[in-house]
């Protein structure tokens, strides 16, 4: 495993150097050669995806399934920095002309496995920035000889995205008579070479850059068909999710990269990061009732002194994902996974349904301190409102784990694209289908990175009863057996909200609410994706909200959740005016929530401003350009003055 990133490293050092060979163009000699073998580039041009998490962690803010103290929680952005646009970096620089030149050398060498992978890599990488960022410089990205460049615009982008795939699908389905020895198996820090596993992730690259278009008007004429094509071809189990291995390792590590960002060693990815009540109240089957005319919770009716200041809140007669019913088939256990309970923090119990059944999970709010009942508990462990340290946590657990690997898509992910898609045009089976298959996936996925931690005995009470430590044993780990998350998984799938649901109950928000929990946390640009398409449950008239039609300057006109035309249940915009919610954005947004994230400062707003300045409807050098849709959200063509 070193020795794959030690060459990670060799070949991250090379793929930086011939970057820089027009201003080097120096020395040329056979010991120092300025053209390196296309095969070189691939560990480091696969490595520098641990970008992605850096980004997430704001378009999980914007869409409030984890809280934060960030300008992005509040619809915002940073002025004058670089936070924000670490894979505007990734896509342009680390990747960039090193991308291009292992493509370009491998289709010199007839080299179609490396070609048809760097093609795939360029469609996901484009497909997430465009989708983050909107608009770029795509035609003229890698022009020599200029200084600055013009932008593009998203429809074009989606259409090459689809391309650049299908060329790499292409490649990658001919005969390859190069000697690659071991060196693809060692340098592909994602599938070892696999090639078959390549082509679904290209097929998957597709399913999602179509999944977007879900509200465009001509969706089931011109992409619905095209969609569903390629999801046949994808991902179909957890074997084949895309991810990308990490060693792990703490100090030991050769280089603190070698960690997982979302690990204890590093937490860049989750410190300060907590669940939001939305994203627990949809994972624990809680989310409340409001009164509609006062915008607050309902409190919750108690006889005297029966009172559970768990729930001091009403909550609503429909949930989509689970209930908080004991009844066997109704308790999701992927919450004891993917956010944390402090009444797990012993270990003690990890093979006890009724124990585990009975843990209570509290969200945070929007900035990321305490939610309306209390601090949540931070997602390595179980302590509330902690960041975390190595010498309490350990290695972490499930994906906040030291050498957890990198999640970029998972068969999970197809299948509920599919599932939406099929809704959308009506074939109603056919969602029901896969829906339940995405579901069942997503708890194969969430069990395939369960490690248990061990429980700590430190004595024994008068009674002889053990006596348990918090946070059990170092390293740490997960807080569940596997074989008890498997158990209570299958009794889940055959309960009413997977198996059991039929197509008369089936809604959208099933659909969507399953996707958000099996893409939390690591999917946010897709979440985020998602919400702006349907316009944040924003209630608006015609194809679009805007000011004065869906928000005012200083409030957000949000759909309630007894809307059947509201996606997200439960979810409310700080402007909505609802409890918890009653703040305003920025001046600068003139009263619109985020849709976009703002280029990268130091590459656009220092050196390409007449780029930015043509860009229509909104100039990228408008206060509020933040705040444009993007085409994929628009029903119809993109409008070029508003």
């Amino acid at each position: 495993m070193k020795k794959i990133f030690s060459i990670l490293l060799l070949s991250s050092f090379m793929f930086t150097f011939t970057s820089c060979q027009n201003y080097l163009d120096v020395n040329k000699n056979e010991d120092a050669p300025d053209k390196i073998a296309p095969e070189l580039y691939l560990a480091g041009i696969l490595d520098v995806w641990q970008g992605i998490y850096d980004d997430n962690r704001f378009a999980n803010s914007m869409s409030h399934v984890q809280g934060a103290s960030n300008n992005w929680a509040s619809h915002s952005y940073s002025a004058s920095s670089d936070t924000g646009g670490e894979m505007w970096r990734v896509n342009y620089w680390l990747q960039g002309v090193n991308l291009e030149n292992m493509i370009n050398q491998s289709l010199e060498k007839e080299a179609y496995t490396l070609a048809g992978i760097g093609y795939i890599i360029k469609a996901y990488s484009w497909d997430w920035c465009t989708k983050y960022h909107g608009e770029m410089p795509m035609k003229q990205a890698y022009q020599s000889g200029i200084l600055s460049f013009d932008y593009d615009y998203q429809e074009e982008i989606y259409t090459q995205v689809r391309e650049w795939a299908k060329t790499g699908i292409e490649l990658l389905e001919r005969e390859d008579n190069t000697e690659y020895g071991n060196t693809l198996k060692e340098l592909d820090l994602i599938f070892a070479g696999d090639k078959s596993k390549w082509i679904k992730f290209g097929h998957g690259v597709i399913v999602i850059n179509l999944s977007s278009l879900t509200q465009k008007n001509d969706f089931q004429s011109a992409y619905y068909q095209e969609l569903v094509d390629h999801a046949r071809l994808s991902l179909s189990s957890a074997d084949d999710d895309v991810t990308l291995m990490t060693v792990g390792g703490k100090d030991e590590a050769q280089f603190s990269d070698y960690n997982n960002k979302w690990g204890p060693y590093r937490g860049s990815g989750t410190d300060g990061y907590y669940p939001t009540e939305f994203t627990v109240q949809i994972m624990t089957g809680t989310l409340p009732l409001y009164d509609k005319l006062t915008g607050d919770k309902v409190d919750a009716s108690y006889p005297s002194g029966e009172e559970d200041e768990n729930y001091p809140f009403e909550l609503s007669p429909i949930q989509y994902v689970t209930d908080t019913s004991k009844v066997v088939g109704h308790f999701d256990p992927r919450r004891t996974a993917k956010i944390g309970s402090r009444d797990a923090r012993f270990y003690k119990d990890m093979t006890n349904k009724d124990s585990i059944k009975s843990w209570i999970y509290y969200g945070s709010s929007r900035g990321g301190g305490a939610g309306s009942i209390t601090t949540p508990a931070n997602l390595w462990g179980s302590r509330a409102g902690q960041s975390s340290t190595s010498s309490v946590d350990g290695d972490g657990r499930w994906l906040y784990r030291n050498d957890a690997p990198y999640i970029l898509m998972t068969a999970a992910e197809i299948q509920f694209c599919l599932a939406e898609a099929e809704f959308v045009v009506g074939n109603k089976s056919a969602a029901l289908a896969a829906f339940k298959k995405g579901v069942a996936l997503d708890c194969d996925f969430t069990a395939k990175y369960l490690v248990p931690g061990k429980p700590k005995v430190t004595g024994e009470d008068a009674d002889g009863n053990p006596i348990y430590a918090q946070y059990g044993e170092l390293p740490g780990g997960d807080v569940i057996a596997v074989a008890t998350f498997k158990e209570l998984a299958n009794e889940y799938i055959e309960g009413p909200y997977v198996n059991g649901m039929t197509e008369a109950d089936l809604t959208i928000s099933h659909i969507m609410l399953q996707k958000l929990v099996a893409l939390f946390p690591w999917g946010g640009i897709e979440t985020w994706t998602d919400m702006r398409k349907y316009h944040y449950d924003i209630n608006h008239t015609g194809d679009y909200p805007k000011l004065n039609n869906g928000w005012t300057l200083t409030t957000v006109d949000q759909k309630w959740d007894d809307d059947p035309t509201k996606v997200y249940k439960g979810f409310y915009l700080a402007p909505a005016q609802v409890e918890g919610c009653r703040s305003s954005y920025n001046t600068k947004n003139e009263g619109s929530p985020a849709f976009r994230v703002r280029p990268r400062y130091n590459s656009e707003y220092m050196w390409n401003r007449a780029g930015l300045d043509a860009i229509k409807p909104i100039s990228g050098l408008a206060d509020n350009y933040h705040c444009s849709i993007p085409w994929f959200a628009y029903p119809g063509d993109y409008p070029e003055s508003l």
